[in-house]
């Protein structure tokens, strides 16, 4: 059995940071890819972040993230973080976490993040 822990959302002025975890626990092999979506409220759920766990160092982001939003990984403890800069009231959303193996994927229970104006 996997468990997921999100860790790290809360309320923030705009311009302020954030930096959300998220570590998977229990009978996980093999992790491929590690994600983070958000949604808003009325929205559907978007992409946000993607690191391989063999990248090289690469990462992928949305363009309404790009330059602000910083995804990284620990492999030994199967964790993934965001670190969120220069927040903006329209991230404000749900942040889950996704963690992708060759057999299925797994989504962290949701951190709330709210950005005020």
């Amino acid at each position: 059995q996997v468990h997921m822990v999100e860790s790290g959302g809360g309320l923030v002025q705009a311009g302020g940071s954030l930096r959300l975890s998220c570590a998977a626990s229990g009978s996980i092999v093999s992790i491929t890819t590690m994600v983070w979506y958000r949604q808003a409220p009325g929205k559907q759920r978007e992409w946000v972040a993607t690191i391989p766990i063999t990248s090289g160092g690469s990462t992928y982001y949305a363009d309404s993230v790009k330059g602000r939003f910083t995804i990284s990984r620990d492999n030994a403890k199967n964790t993934v973080y965001l670190q969120m800069n220069s927040l903006k009231p329209e991230d404000t959303a749900v942040y889950y976490c996704n963690i992708q193996t060759p057999l299925r994927s797994y989504w962290g229970q949701g951190t709330q993040v709210t950005v005020s104006s």
